[in-house]
């Protein structure tokens, strides 16, 4: 994701001025789909090349959308062209043709790519070698923020926002098969007004419309929560607000159909004279300030590129000083004066004591302005607790989620190290989830809330936040509860980061909680976003179950919640496992979270789902689930126990290995 501003000063306005007078480039974002290649000379690149030519050729005369087919299998060719709906159609043309041949240059020989034209989508480009008509794509897709966040009061922000969302994806999705489109806006203040516009693809239906956009307005929620404006787009729909108007009247409203005659001329229109032999001076004003805009134009746009190379002179040299500084000096407004925090906690006395875990105990604080904090006072005879406390300052600032726990700063003096994080009133979900009492305040609407919660936490930790982060010890435990018993997921001491590109790894040291591990990483030390797909799954069934997974009880005997669970999905019995307080909840939605919990804890790694995959499922009831195959039975004791001997005594693949049980977690920092 990228992010932008739109602070309006001089800078800015003079390349706003050179954006509209002089079209001299669009910026565009593009994928080029690792689904397969071809060669230049093949009949494939032959077919894709006709296939964007008429694209080109008839997008605009066909009111700005426009889809071909071109050969035959197995060289056949699908696309589609879409202009938004205030694109005039000769700027729509224009778009499509430099976004097709921007294409061309950046994917040359990929079988499928998609290509967005701006950060305003005048235009979308998608080819493929499969169909892409008639259903909805959520992926891949672009997004973008205003780095200014909202000053006024978030709950009617929040009323407002939703309400104008709601009313401008009831007039989108009630388009026609040619135009699904709409802009809406609405009051905020007295000075400001808050825009929206949304548009799908017109061959999806209303329903299918309908749903797209929604995923959209979730995943604004999650990304770009209290921004001053934000966008995502993707194949099949497009979502856009701002508190400053960004779009035109429609098309179809402001221009004439091409097809239409002209208007005779009225008796009122001015008249335009010319001499024999001259030119008509309406002709000679046109061509004067079409010369006096052009040159003010280039000016500006001269302006432009040279305070911004500049500027980017300036962030390249910033970016090096702060590379070659200590990273944890850079964190200087996060620091808390030791003292301030330690009478926020009345000198940490047991009264203020929430909780102690493997490596210090966890204090209720309140500073002097009346902020309630949270504050983590890390063991002060744990090397280990000390390479945490760096490694989680450094990583959960980056962090920003309202399904994550957010950290205020950061103290130290002497051997006292302290994390300053936002206070959480209801504790953390073990608390209640496995309490005989407090589980009755969670009926299945609130757990539901819960589980989805949690997946949208990891889904921002593994793909949208700047960092690709694995967390390695989700559970009960690590989830934290706010008022409204929203979750917040917490704890990232453990947490390993991975390049962008990266998707697995592989560590000397096994940190994490029993129960909840992935067994290729129990046994090889392997790790992964699946490892993390794993533990959300064991989450899941306890919520489902309300029981611990290490040792679920029933009338017989004692075993672990994976086997019990697997048994009686088997055995088509998938309602005994469900928390008989739950009854009256949606039983077809209960059973649907089982089968998605046990399609996450599948021993194979490769076919459990990602996390945008299971954020999908439990937002459409209508997308049917795969069957799961067999879950990892690891979790007996003897059978723990084996794998612990055997992954001690292979050597030749984990040097050491650690574990922890309960509430004592064994951490690794490796450097970046």
């Amino acid at each position: 994701m990228r992010i932008y501003n739109h602070t309006i000063g001089f800078t800015n306005l003079l390349c706003f001025v050179s954006y509209i007078f002089v079209s001299i480039t669009i910026i565009t974002g593009q994928t080029c789909y690792n689904t397969g290649n071809f060669t230049a000379d093949s009949k494939y690149g032959k077919n894709r090349n006709l296939l964007l030519s008429s694209l080109a050729c008839n997008v605009s005369v066909n009111g700005g959308y426009h889809t071909a087919i071109v050969g035959q299998d197995p060289d056949k060719v699908y696309g589609l062209a879409l202009c938004r709906g205030d694109n005039p159609p000769e700027s729509c043309a224009s778009c499509v043709n430099f976004t097709i041949h921007d294409m061309l240059t950046k994917c040359p020989n990929q079988k499928e790519a998609i290509s967005w034209a701006g950060m305003d989508f005048p235009c979308v480009v998608h080819y493929s070698n499969r169909s892409i008509f008639g259903q909805v794509e959520l992926k891949p897709m672009e997004s973008n923020y205003n780095v200014n966040k909202v000053t006024s009061n978030m709950t009617l922000f929040d009323q407002i926002w939703w309400s104008l969302m709601e009313r401008t994806l009831v007039k989108a999705s009630s388009g026609t098969s040619k135009l699904k489109y709409a802009t809406e806006e609405v009051n905020l203040t007295r000075s400001e007004t808050m825009y929206a516009l949304m548009q799908c693809t017109p061959d999806i239906s209303r329903s299918e419309c309908v749903f797209c956009l929604r995923q959209q307005m979730g995943y604004l929620q999650s990304c770009c929560y209290g921004r001053r404006g934000s966008y995502v787009v993707g194949p099949s729909c497009i979502l856009r607000w701002e508190l400053y108007p960004f779009y035109s009247s429609p098309v179809a409203a402001a221009s004439p159909s091409p097809l239409s005659a002209p208007s005779p001329p009225s008796s009122t229109n001015a008249t335009i004279r010319k001499d024999k032999g001259g030119i008509a001076s309406g002709t000679v004003i046109i061509i004067v300030v079409s010369t006096i805009v052009f040159i003010m134009a280039l000016a500006a746009l001269i302006a432009c590129v040279f305070l911004r190379r500049r500027k980017t002179k300036q962030e390249i040299k910033n970016k090096q000083e702060r590379k070659d500084g200590n990273e944890i000096d850079n964190a200087e407004s996060l620091q808390f004066d030791f003292g301030t925090i330690s009478d926020a906690t009345n000198g940490f006395s047991d009264d203020n004591k929430l909780g102690k875990g493997g490596f210090g105990t966890v204090y209720k604080g309140k500073l002097p302005q009346g902020q309630e904090i949270a504050v983590k006072r890390l063991s002060k005879n744990s090397v280990q607790g000390e390479l945490e406390f760096k490694n989680e300052v450094l990583l959960v600032a980056r962090l920003q989620h309202r399904n994550l726990v957010r950290l205020l700063g950061f103290s130290f003096e002497g051997t006292e190290r302290l994390l300053i994080y936002e206070f959480v009133p209801n504790s953390s979900l073990d608390n209640f989830i496995f309490d005989p009492i407090k589980r009755l305040r969670l009926d299945w609407e609130t757990r539901y809330k819960i589980i989805g919660g949690i997946a949208r936490g990891i889904l921002y930790l593994h793909e949208d936040s700047r960092l690709r982060i694995i967390h390695r010890d989700l559970k009960a435990s690590n989830i934290l509860l706010d008022g409204d018993m929203n979750p917040k997921i917490s704890d990232f001491g453990m947490a390993r980061l991975f390049d962008i590109d990266q998707s697995q790894g592989d560590t000397s040291r096994i940190v994490g909680t029993f129960g909840y591990m992935a067994p290729e990483y129990v046994t090889r030390g392997h790790f992964s976003v699946k490892s993390d797909v794993f533990s959300f799954g064991v989450l899941v069934l306890e919520i489902v179950s309300g029981q611990k997974n290490n040792c679920f009880r029933n009338e017989e005997e004692a075993e672990d919640l994976l086997t019990y669970a697997w048994k009686h999905w088997n055995e088509g019995t998938g309602l005994n496992l469900i928390d008989p307080i739950l009854r009256a909840g949606s039983s077809s939605e209960i059973v649907r979270c089982i089968h998605i919990g046990l399609l996450c804890v599948q021993e194979n790694e490769a076919i459990r789902p990602t996390m945008a995959s299971v954020v999908l499922m439990l937002n459409s009831s209508s997308l049917s689930l795969p069957l799961p195959t067999r879950p990892a039975f690891f979790m007996h004791t003897g059978t723990v126990q084996q794998n612990l001997e055997s992954t001690a005594s292979d050597q030749s693949k984990i040097s050491s290995a650690q574990f922890s049980v309960d509430e004592a977690s064994i951490t690794e920092i490796v450097p970046r």
